[in-house]
């Protein structure tokens, strides 16, 4: 069964939830409402999308995203409704959906709501219409193209790859740009070193678990969104490297030099 999603801005207290979820439980009773994800950073469209970029396509097809992130319309920034990959996302042009699809949509609709400035209400509506059976275009009118956003991404060069890190998860592991297809076709069957921050904080292997180095080393790892995160092993790296989203994690060719030290 179809679900709605929320992704915001919002705290899990603030007033605004159980408005949107009021709303959409009057509209459309029974249905299904999940949130995905609270409390992102104001205006932080790259966070945002990386969050239902990695989460939407685990929900039951036809599920409708309802994304509350520095989503004011403006004069240049219409309420859309969105459809890909049998899933419906609806907030604001404000190239957000771009950097979730990394690909041009199945349909975009500019949702008519007739100068309404109650963007919550636009946004329920059109939610429990697309839930109840309504086809996108019966909501508004058909646009050609959307707003886009060049996303960030981990450049290569000659034996070197230069990502950085854009999420810190609960446990203050470190999540990079660089994925798995990037590393492996620069150094399949080669030596390399990851460095995190400097030349002092560096491994020279990929782990599959937490638990295969020693508590207090740090470890590189393929997560299941299959990209690089640093961790250490029973503590948070974010905090004793002083990392944030947008640290540097550089990976070259392997060098000869001592084991990294234990960091705690």
């Amino acid at each position: 069964m179809p679900v709605v999603t929320l992704t915001t801005e919002w705290k899990p207290d603030d007033i605004y939830n159980g408005i949107i979820k009021g709303k959409l439980s009057r509209m459309c009773p029974g249905i299904v409402i999940i949130d995905n994800a609270g409390s992102i950073p104001p205006f932080n469209i790259s966070l945002a999308s990386f969050i239902i970029r990695n989460t939407y396509n685990n929900y039951p097809k036809g599920s409708v995203h309802i994304i509350c992130v520095h989503s004011e319309a403006g004069k240049d920034q219409e309420y859309l409704i969105v459809s890909a990959r049998d899933h419906f996302f609806i907030g604001t042009d404000n190239g957000i959906f771009n950097l979730i699809l990394n690909s041009e949509p199945d349909d975009a609709v500019r949702i008519d709501h007739e100068g309404d400035p109650d963007e919550l209400e636009i946004f329920a509506r059109a939610a429990s219409d697309i839930i109840s059976g309504k086809k996108p275009y019966e909501l508004g009118t058909k646009i050609t193209s959307i707003a886009e956003r060049v996303p960030l991404r981990a450049t290569i060069d000659k034996d070197v790859i230069i990502g950085s890190i854009i999420f810190i998860d609960s446990y203050g592991n470190a999540i990079s740009n660089i994925t798995r297809e990037v590393f492996y076709r620069v150094f399949e069957n080669k030596g390399f070193r990851i460095q995190i921050q400097s030349n002092k904080n560096y491994t020279e292997q990929i782990s599959r678990r937490y638990s295969d180095v020693p508590v207090g080393d740090m470890l590189a790892k393929f997560n299941q969104i299959d990209l690089l995160e640093i961790s250490i092993n029973g503590a948070d790296v974010s905090e004793l490297l002083g990392l944030n989203v947008g640290s540097v994690v550089r990976i070259d060719l392997a060098h000869k030099a001592a084991a990294p030290n234990k960091l705690f």
